[in-house]
């Protein structure tokens, strides 16, 4: 994916940072209209969303108006001017939307997960100049996300964004969809090139969250959002608890405190700069720290060899997590980092020595 084209370049009139707007389902064509309407009349806004086709978790449930809503969206265009883009699930869908003129087309968290689908709906657009953008996959997999990337980069698609929506948990927390940052973080470490769109809609699943959504992907230097938007949104046919009004987006927008990748103060990159050697020299630390850490772990993998000793004592474990986050809490650090950082350090110590004991035994693969 080194050929992308940049956001600039095929949204030429957009304003930093990119706002794609509509409704989370095209309900009537005056429904669409009028949200349309009323969006257009805010400058920052650059892009109409409405969901045509809506994959839903059961069935029995409004999956979108279909291809009758496809007009509906040339109307937008024709009319207020505002790009348009929908959600593509497969080859048929794909094909009747760029029969329909919709500037661009968006996959989906569940089709994202389908190499199948993905490969199908990337048949389709060879030989297009349609753009394409990529929400990430249900699941926390950042392989399937740059997977479904690949496939449309190699069907000659060039003009390419991903969509940061969150991704599905089994516990209960505050979000509809955790946002887990780290993932997209990786992914735009990795591709630098590739615009970055976050979803505040549904990370958050709440309308009274999507502000601090919206502001925490600006402030790690995401390139725009995609918000659902309504006239009437406890109305809606769908997701109405994560749906604000055309007038609170306007509102929302000019509250968002707009991040840039740097400042034009030389006293700023300095300080930056030193900063930053200090953060070098102290991760410099770190690893020799570590690499001290290991050296021990290797002395008493060979302790619990020589005695018959388990890799793993559950108690030692819990007690090394206790005082860790108890240490790290006096010290001002979440202690959510530091169970996270601890419990990656403590899962290489015991693979590390398991990996000992299995070669104690002459078994070389590792399990």
């Amino acid at each position: 994916m080194d050929q992308i084209v940049p956001l600039a370049d095929w949204l030429p009139h957009s304003k930093t940072p990119l706002v794609i707007a509509g409704p989370c389902s095209a309900e009537t064509e005056e429904q669409v209209l009028s949200t349309a309407r009323e969006l257009a009349k805010n400058p920052d806004v650059n892009v109409f969303r409405a969901g045509i086709w809506k994959p839903r978790t059961r069935p029995n449930n409004f999956e979108g108006v279909g291809m009758q809503g496809l007009p509906w969206l040339r109307k937008v265009k024709e009319e207020t001017g505002l790009l348009t883009t929908c959600e593509v699930a497969n080859a048929k869908h794909t094909e009747l939307a760029i029969l329909a003129g919709v500037d661009i087309l968006w996959i989906g968290a569940r089709t994202t997960a389908n190499p199948f689908s993905v490969q199908e709906i990337a048949d389709v657009l060879k030989g297009t100049d349609i753009p394409v953008m990529v929400k990430n996959p249900v699941n926390a997999d950042l392989a399937l996300w740059i997977g479904a990337l690949e496939r449309l980069s190699n069907a000659g698609i060039k003009k390419l964004a991903a969509i940061h929506r969150g991704f599905s948990s089994a516990e209960k927390t505050n979000w509809r969809n955790p946002p887990m940052w780290r993932m997209p973080i990786e992914l735009m470490r990795k591709y630098p090139n590739l615009p970055m769109i976050c979803d505040p809609s549904h990370i958050a699943g709440k309308r009274d969250l999507i502000y601090r959504v919206s502001q925490k992907a600006l402030d790690i230097g995401m390139d725009g959002l995609m918000i659902e938007t309504h006239p009437t949104p406890d109305q809606a046919w769908s997701d109405a608890e994560q749906q604000i009004t055309p007038a609170y987006l306007a509102e929302m927008i000019n509250e968002l405190e707009i991040r840039h990748q740097s400042a034009d103060d030389p006293s700023y990159e300095q300080s930056l700069e030193q900063l930053r050697s200090r953060i070098d020299q102290i991760d410099q630390e770190l690893i020799d720290v570590l690499h001290h850490r290991m050296q021990i772990v290797h002395a008493i993998g060979d302790l619990k060899i020589a005695n018959n000793v388990t890799a793993v004592q559950i108690s030692r474990m819990n007690d090394i997590m206790d005082r860790r986050t108890d240490h790290g809490k006096k010290l001002g650090l979440r202690p959510e980092y530091i169970q996270e950082v601890w419990r990656t350090i403590h899962e290489e110590s015991v693979k590390t020595q398991t990996d000992m004991m299995r070669a104690h035994h002459g078994l070389d693969d590792q399990v």
